[in-house]
């Protein structure tokens, strides 16, 4: 059919595409200011521990490297971008049980700090192009507390966006934990001593952490892919949490040694009164003497040379019997232990400066029919 007005039909066409643009144009300045203003924190996140890694590396005797991880952490990142990550430090796994008994007692000391916490703060303008880039790496200030001490440290990380609703985070290079930041070189001393090694004072830590955006109710998304963070990512070994039920033989004798080097069980000076700050580990004690029955434990006590034979001989015994006492106090047989005293008689460690007579001062236990 013939247009018999063209130049009115362009002209119509031509105001109609550029108001259809206009409006376009005014529609996408609208949004754009809205998506800009979107709180990338909206609603949380949540740590998906089941698709997240949390790992170190120590070395022993300079060449040796071991990888240990830990099984039991949680994290989050609050709608202000407040993030926390919490690690049970009673979970670690070095793949050996006795060797995660003496992380746990002789270096960590879990029975009065059960728990490491890191929390750092995030801003919008750190993450607000993540969508586009989809993955960027920023060097993050965070804040450690770990055996009692609060530590400022800084640490690379890359934020990989898979979707919208799954972020991993993970760290670009290890991050250094000196145990001298932390009160923690007479647990590695006491490392040394029970497994006759010698450890290099600091470690390695590595993570893999994948967070899901909280749902509107109230979940968290659950991850439909392994993060591309590693070819094969590498679980924690869940069977480092101790299960319930007794102690075989073997392991009853392993923690009893190790408890025999804790050196937390105090008492006051010239004194056969426990301390209040000895009670987490008896608690621990009596749990394990619990999870070890038909068994004769021998609770011994021992002194440094300070004060005479006679003096020494008597404190020892009379330490050694609190303890027990204490754990017939909450259940125990009498029957179960056998209290000794061994005075200055079986030193550790000269009796020549204040931290060698504080080894000598101590409680031991020892299966007795085995």
């Amino acid at each position: 059919m013939m247009d018999l007005y063209p130049g009115k039909t362009l002209s119509f066409l031509r105001k109609f595409t550029l108001g259809a643009a206009l409006t376009l144009a005014a529609a996408l300045a609208t949004v754009a200011p809205l998506r800009a203003q979107e709180n990338p924190f909206a609603g949380g996140w949540v740590l998906q521990p089941g698709s997240s890694a949390l790992r170190f590396q120590s070395v022993k005797n300079q060449t040796k490297v071991e990888s240990s991880s830990f099984a039991s952490f949680s994290g989050s990142i609050d709608s202000l971008g407040r993030a926390e990550l919490k690690v049970l430090l009673d979970s670690v796994d070095t793949k050996i049980d006795l060797r995660n008994v003496r992380m746990r007692f002789l270096f960590f000391e879990t029975f009065l700090y059960p728990e490491a916490t890191l929390k750092l703060q995030l801003t919008r303008e750190m993450v607000e192009d993540l969508p586009q880039v989809r993955r960027k790496i920023l060097t993050l200030p965070f804040t450690l507390e770990l055996h009692g001490v609060k530590r400022e440290l800084s640490t690379e990380v890359a934020l990989t966006l898979i979707t919208d609703d799954l972020v991993a985070v993970s760290s670009s290079a290890p991050v250094t934990i000196a145990a001298a930041d932390f009160a923690l070189m007479e647990g590695v001393a006491k490392l040394e001593a029970a497994a006759n090694v010698k450890l290099v004072p600091s470690g390695a830590v590595t993570f893999d952490l994948l967070f899901g955006k909280n749902t509107d109710a109230g979940t968290t998304t659950a991850p439909t892919t392994a993060p591309p963070v590693a070819a094969e990512p590498v679980k924690p070994a869940l069977a480092a949490l101790e299960t319930t039920g007794n102690f075989s033989l073997e392991a009853c004798i392993g923690r009893f040694e190790i408890l025999s080097r804790t050196g937390n069980i105090n008492f006051g000076p010239a004194s056969a009164r426990l301390n209040a700050n000895s009670t987490p580990l008896l608690e621990t004690l009596f749990d394990i003497v619990s999870r070890c029955p038909g068994l004769r434990i021998e609770i011994a006590g021992h002194t440094d040379s300070d004060g005479s034979d006679a003096t020494n001989q008597r404190l020892s015994v009379r330490r050694a019997a609190s303890v027990a006492e204490f754990l017939t106090h909450k259940g125990m047989s009498p029957d179960a232990f056998v209290v000794a005293g061994y005075g200055e008689t079986r030193p550790v460690a000269p009796n020549d400066s204040r931290a060698n007579k504080a080894r000598n001062r101590r409680i031991e236990f020892s299966v007795l029919n085995n």
